[in-house]
């Protein structure tokens, strides 16, 4: 499928990445250099799962770099619904402002887990948790930038890929060279799937930088998030040029029947397709459900 706009190589947005140990997790700050205007991209919210306790550390660090450069935030981008982490969407939007947006299909994934959580009537499966539900081939600004999104599913239903001028946001669609490419063995997810959306990702021009939602140093590396198209073109271990989409797709299935559930995938889940909230009891207490061999 071609791409649904024309990249801007010449834009050259300012991106800042925290890393955060306890998911592996990369968020991102991406500003207009000719502007106060920024986004912020995949936000992360501290859990000690086993103390049921929130916090938010990595947020308050994102939110102290915007308010002491003076920085306007517009957006907060979700580039689909994690499975490893929670996001701090509400909390940033509080202090910061700005609009959340994530891809459409968050419909399907409400759907999907509304069910595997037995959520009630109350739990609005349409998207309405976000300002702005994004479509393949749309576009939003931060300040003066035009930001492009690319539907690029396989992962999950609602995966997409946000261009901003020679910098890509790929979420889980692809991961550094040589960690390959991201399960697609999640309810909705897809290798063939997934394939057909790398390699959209990898049209975009060479030179084009793309930055990763996470890493985990394969082989002892120092933790890394940006590469280039041309970089996974070359080197990726699972999508260089020359491997072929049956080769991809039974290396995925083979690979993904070894793994294991991630460890915060319940929680992620429950508050992630509630646009970062966190759900309630009938008294109207914060509370996580644990459904029982339902993944």
């Amino acid at each position: 499928m071609p791409l649904p706009f024309s990249p801007d190589p010449a834009l050259k947005p300012e991106v800042h990445g925290f890393f955060d140990p306890a998911t592996n997790t990369i968020s991102y700050i991406v500003r207009d250099p000719a502007s106060n205007a920024c986004a912020i991209i995949d936000s992360v919210m501290d859990i000690d799962y086993a103390a049921g306790r929130l916090s938010h550390e990595s947020a308050d660090r994102m939110i102290a770099m915007i308010m002491d450069n003076g920085w306007r935030l517009e957006w907060l981008i979700e580039t689909h619904v994690h499975a490893d982490h929670l996001s701090a969407a509400p909390y940033i939007q509080e202090t910061l402002g700005g609009r959340l947006g994530i891809g459409e299909n968050i419909v399907i994934v409400q759907e999907t887990f509304g069910k595997v959580f037995n959520e009630g009537t109350e739990f609005q499966r349409d998207g309405s948790q976000f300002d702005r539900l994004f479509t393949d081939g749309d576009s939003y600004q931060i300040g003066g930038m035009t930001a492009h999104v690319m539907h690029t599913p396989g992962h999950t239903p609602a995966c997409m890929t946000h261009v901003i001028g020679d910098a890509a946001f790929v979420g889980d669609t692809l991961f550094m060279p040589d960690g390959g490419s991201a399960r697609a063995d999640f309810p909705g997810g897809d290798a063939r799937t997934l394939y057909r959306s790398t390699k959209r990702v990898l049209s975009l021009p060479e030179e084009t930088r793309l930055f990763m939602c996470h890493d985990y140093g394969p082989n002892g590396r120092d933790i890394k998030w940006e590469t280039s198209v041309g970089e996974e073109r070359r080197h990726n271990i699972h999508l260089h040029d020359g491997i072929s989409e049956d080769e991809f797709v039974a290396m995925r299935e083979k690979r993904d029947a070894t793994l294991s559930m991630p460890r915060l995938i319940l929680p992620s889940l429950q508050v992630n397709m509630r646009a970062g909230d966190i759900p309630k009891d009938k008294d109207g207490r914060p509370m996580l459900k644990v459904p029982i061999n339902a993944l």
